[in-house]
């Protein structure tokens, strides 16, 4: 197959994973409560995640915000927003209950649209960026570690 003949048959969906051993009450929080959330995602929000909410987070270190329109909340269950105003792509935050207290979080994103190209590139980057902000999370509810992977991702100097 060359490259010319490549073509998308079905936009992607972004879905991640993880386990975190917290209760899902812990971690459904620590996405709520915008205090914890800077500890492993982004470093600055305008406000708590509550129904109907418009966000900004930050990530002082890039440069770079994004609104952020909260849709649904389920406490301790599941969390749905929109962002990225030009693009607007929906993420759904679920909480499901685990053996021995733990809760497994699933991430998944939709609504894509653009050239395949340009589709692929950022299912693939929002893969890779929700991977690293679970694992944080994971180090930060589990081992109270501040991992900094976010921060750490793009160091000062490199060029991506």
């Amino acid at each position: 197959m060359s490259v010319d003949t490549l073509q998308l048959t079905h936009v992607p969906t972004v879905k991640v994973g993880m386990l975190i051993r917290r209760p899902p009450a812990e971690v459904f929080q620590a996405f709520v409560d915008p205090a914890i959330t800077t500890k492993f995602w982004f470093t600055k929000s305008s406000g708590k995640m509550t129904p109907g909410a418009d966000l900004q987070w930050d990530w002082e270190m890039y440069g770079v915000s994004a609104k952020v329109r909260v849709k649904e909340v389920e406490d301790n269950s599941r969390i749905l927003f929109e962002w990225d105003d030009d693009n607007p792509m929906t993420v759904e935050l679920r909480f499901t209950p685990w053996a021995d207290g733990a809760t497994y979080v699933e991430v998944t994103e939709a609504g894509f649209s653009g050239a395949g190209d340009e589709i692929v590139s950022y299912a693939a980057g929002s893969t890779g960026g929700y991977t690293i902000a679970l694992c944080a999370l994971k180090a930060l509810l589990e081992h109270d570690v501040v991992l900094t992977a976010v921060l750490d991702r793009y160091p000062k100097g490199l060029e991506h």
